[in-house]
């Protein structure tokens, strides 16, 4: 009996301890308690299955390891839409077929470790995107006016294109050239000569826009904010042709607009030039008040004046010039700050007795005014003109690498795409081979206001047999315009790695994918819409994130 007591109350015991334990802790001072938790379904449109509870990711810490500089350097190439001297090849190919062609080029020219291009987007009145101001062009379609038989939009596929390639987008247009003949019937009824013939100046063998007319003005600002607004382009581009190239006892026939429009005692060439020098400043304003990291970037004829006109001039005897000619003065807009570039078009051999390649780079580097200074390189000439200079295989290494030799100069541009694609692929390698022989960065330019960019945190890294997901801590910066990834088993060599590049355009994006990096390190450069790099990540990858 005893010992049945004895056992009720050590078992009584251990209940009364045990339900103590259950006890509930006591709530800190100024601390809720928690709602009751609800039973019920969620108040949902639709109940969600539950997720078995994972453990947190942890953020990946850089090493701490500084990968080589990448050098800087310009290598664009001009894609001339125009009479489809170099894309499309025809303009009644199907859409698919031109599509080909075009990312073919853009291949060949990554494959050169070119890093630009240049793509004529507007030749003559007209557009390869659809406009509110211009006809679709007929280099494109076959005839003017009538849309591509496709749902994409050419120019915003082009500029993903070049953009998944690590290329930047020019888009190159012609501001005051209208039609490339006289002949009219063939022009869409949304042609301006159609709409505006009061706008048009029949001069030699062509029909040009009235640059002395404020509708006109107003009229391309129109045109380039059109552009601006709706695509990701990294420059807006200008050729040579301001006022058309002189012809032979043949005056531009704008007298009407100059009697109208011209302030007194000022004469006809001052007023030409105010025309151009008005247009050149309203669309800085106009593209930095849209969209301040687009570039603005015009590519003159080779000589500003001769020296016999102007002590000032380089030592040339060019028939025509910009200042002369074609009333464009570039030097006024480098030194204002109207441009961020200039390619100056240098299509001469190095020793040419009339405009020598080499007086010429001097003189341009001499004259840069703190503008970004890229040669304009002619290799449509190689084996196909008179100057036996451009027979020889080696004379556009020599003016790429002479070029080099100064720092004001920041790099090259050739034309056309075609004249080292079709023809001359010899010349081309060679050029890979001597002087373009690893990948660079274009150069970079500073915003006219700082601002402070957030570090992205790469949180982790998924691999698979077919990509690399590189995942983010929160929404991407929108001032980072790419990344540029590299992967590799050795620290020593990463910065040799093939490059891919992640183009995120400003988006607020959660995560990169490029090709599969199933590899030891892990490398990002993060370049912001100004071409500067933000910041440079090394990572070591856990064993957890390959496959």
């Amino acid at each position: 009996m005893n010992s049945f007591l004895k056992y009720l109350s050590f078992l009584l015991i251990s209940i009364f301890l045990f339900a103590a334990c259950k006890t509930k802790k006591p709530v800190p001072q100024g601390q809720k308690q928690n709602a009751p938790v609800s039973t019920s379904s969620p108040k949902t449109s639709e109940t969600l299955p539950n997720k078995p509870s994972t453990q947190p990711s942890v953020a990946l810490r850089p090493l701490a390891y500084r990968l080589p500089d990448i050098p800087r350097e310009f290598r664009g190439v001009w894609i001339a839409t125009v009479a489809n001297i170099d894309w499309p090849i025809s303009s009644t190919d199907p859409w698919d077929k031109q599509k080909q062609e075009f990312t073919r080029l853009l291949d060949y020219y990554k494959s050169l470790n070119f890093n630009a291009v240049i793509v004529q987007v507007r030749t003559s009145g007209d557009a390869f995107y659809p406009s509110a101001y211009a006809p679709w062009s007929k280099y494109l379609t076959g005839k003017q006016g009538q849309a591509p038989k496709t749902q994409e939009n050419p120019l915003t596929w082009m500029i993903k294109e070049a953009h998944d390639r690590g290329l930047e987008f020019h888009a190159w247009l012609n501001p005051y050239r209208a039609t490339m003949t006289l002949s009219t019937e063939g022009l869409s009824p949304d042609h301006d000569y159609n709409k505006h013939r009061n706008w048009m100046l029949k001069y030699g063998t062509k029909w040009y826009y009235d640059p002395g007319l404020p509708e006109v003005k107003n009229h391309l600002l129109a045109i380039i904010k059109e552009v601006v607004a709706n695509y990701d382009i990294d420059a807006i581009h200008f050729d040579d042709y301001f006022y058309p190239y002189r012809e032979p006892k043949l005056e531009f026939p704008d007298k009407a607009s100059f009697d109208k429009y011209k302030k007194p005692g000022q004469t006809r060439d001052d007023w030409r030039r105010q025309n151009v020098n008005e247009l050149i400043f309203a669309l800085n304003q106009e593209i930095k008040s849209q969209k301040p990291w687009v570039q603005f970037g015009i590519s003159p004829f080779g000589v500003w004046r001769n020296q016999d006109k102007d002590p000032k001039g380089s030592p040339t005897r060019a028939g025509q010039t910009n200042y002369d000619d074609l009333f464009a003065d570039v030097l006024l807009w480098m030194k204002n700050g109207w441009i961020d570039y200039l390619i100056p078009q240098l299509y001469w051999s190095m020793e040419h007795p009339l405009a020598s390649y080499r007086k010429l780079a001097d003189w341009w580097s001499n004259n840069s005014y703190n503008t970004n200074v890229y040669i304009g390189n002619g290799p449509y000439k190689i084996r196909d003109d008179s100057d036996q200079a451009w027979k020889v295989p080696t004379e556009l290494n020599t003016q790429v690498n002479y070029a080099r030799t100064f720092t004001e100069i920041n790099g090259n541009a050739f034309f056309s795409a075609k004249s080292l694609y079709v023809k001359n692929q010899d010349i081309a390698e060679l050029l890979k081979k001597e002087v373009y022989d690893k990948p660079t960065l274009t150069p970079s330019f500073e915003p006219k206001s700082a601002s402070i960019i957030e570090i992205p945190v790469v949180f982790d890294v998924k691999t698979n047999t077919e990509k690399t997901q590189i995942n983010l801590e929160k929404p991407l910066d929108p001032a980072i315009r790419y990344a540029m990834v590299q992967g590799g088993n050795d620290l020593n060599s990463l910065h040799d790695a093939i490059i891919h590049t992640a183009w995120v355009g400003g988006s607020r994006v959660r995560y990169l994918e490029v090709p599969s990096l199933n590899t030891e390190y892990l490398a990002i450069r993060w370049i912001d819409h100004f071409g500067r790099i933000v910041q440079t990540q090394v990572f070591q990858m856990p064993k957890s994130a390959r496959p």
